[in-house]
């Protein structure tokens, strides 16, 4: 997957679907419960690629479930803006 190898891009990415899923309706709340289960995925399932992802995984490992509700949710208003 091509866009994890760049943080940037990885931004550009999220934030592209952050503004269709907020173009479908979605809340912020909910696309935070998305981008929290993404992060869940990607910490279980995918290494860091970059500096960036390599930081993001050890906070989300040593966050508790609320720490990385707000990880998620940073991200969401990060990348909305990144786009």
């Amino acid at each position: 997957m091509g866009v994890l190898n760049n943080f940037d891009k990885w931004r550009e990415f999220l934030g592209e679907h952050i503004d269709r899923a907020e173009s479908m309706g979605f809340s912020e709340d909910q696309i935070t419960n998305v981008a929290s289960k993404m992060g869940e995925f990607l910490a279980d399932k995918v290494d860091p690629k970059n500096d960036e992802q390599r930081l993001l995984k050890e906070m989300w490992d040593c966050g508790s479930e609320e720490e990385r509700r707000a990880i998620a949710s940073v991200m969401v208003k990060m990348s909305d803006k990144a786009h």
